[in-house]
């Protein structure tokens, strides 16, 4: 009992200590104040969905700096990638370790899904959903990296995530798209083409979940270092928070979709006995 007490009061001191000092950061940043902005909200807001004022020059081409987010972290992953098959793999062993069992928890997960939503055809499915997942999640947190390049007109642009331009979002519905409606042919012929082109809407309503989401949380980010005066703590906790709920809400959201309706335009269909012969076959019986 006495040590149960302990671990208690030790939680409580925790959560005590962490509320102080967010209060005593809070009021700070109160008596400080916020930083001065240049330019308007709604010229900070319109840029971060258009991108046109603070694009970035790569090789003498004008792109937009979620562009260049999507080729920093396609590198991050792909360099990862091999370095795991080569360094890492080998040396798995039965009982794993941290690395091994993180590794194994993350296959699994997406290899369920797949066989869950899909239990006839999985093999593809399941590696795709695991890049899918593993490019906008970690995409996604990239932003708070904040990693910073000098825009074409000389201001300093901090990176967003991939996601958070409209075109790699209809991109990535698309990909997924492309996934479901190939899946479907190959397994059911037209049937399953039929059925992947019925959900005609698929990839704009994917696209748009994507970008709607990812810049949501940019605008209220942008939103409250522009209208609250609590540039010092309030906005990083903001960003922090709705970085990883997006991160993690898009990731599970698009998975469980492409999984869901990839198992749906795939499934074999059994064809039914026709009645004449089956007339026939109850009358010679």
């Amino acid at each position: 009992m006495k040590t149960v007490k302990k671990g208690i009061n030790k939680k409580i001191f925790i959560i005590a200590a962490v509320v102080l000092v967010l209060v005593a950061l809070l009021v700070g940043a109160f008596l400080v104040g916020g930083v001065e902005k240049s330019g308007s909200v709604s010229d900070e807001l319109t840029d971060a969905v258009l991108h046109e004022e603070k694009q970035i020059s790569l090789f003498g081409w004008l792109v937009n700096p979620a562009a260049i987010s999507a080729f920093i972290v396609t590198a991050i992953l792909l360099i990862f990638a091999i370095c795991v098959r080569i360094f890492a793999v080998p040396r798995f062993k039965e009982v794993p370790g941290k690395f091994q069992l993180l590794i194994e928890k993350l296959v699994d997960f997406f290899d369920n899904m797949a066989k869950t939503n899909s239990p006839h055809s999985n093999g593809f499915l399941g590696c795709y959903i695991f890049a899918a997942g593993c490019y906008i999640c970690i995409g996604t947190l990239f932003e708070l990296l904040g990693v910073q390049v000098t825009a074409a007109n000389g201001e300093i642009v901090s990176l967003p995530a991939p996601l958070s331009d409209i075109n790699a979002a209809i991109a990535m519905g698309f990909m997924s798209y492309i996934v479901i409606l190939v899946g479907g042919i190959v397994k059911s012929g037209a049937r399953g083409l039929g059925l992947a082109l019925k959900e005609f809407s698929l990839p704009i309503s994917m696209s748009f979940r994507l970008f709607g989401a990812l810049l949501s949380g940019l605008l209220v980010t942008e939103l409250v270092y522009y209208t609250i005066s609590l540039s010092i703590v309030l906005p990083v906790i903001v960003g922090v928070l709705f970085t990883l709920l997006h991160a993690l809400i898009q990731t599970y959201v698009l998975v469980v979709l492409t999984a869901t309706y990839f198992g749906e335009v795939t499934e074999p269909h059994a064809k039914k006995p026709k009645v004449k012969k089956a007339k026939k076959a109850a009358q010679a019986a």
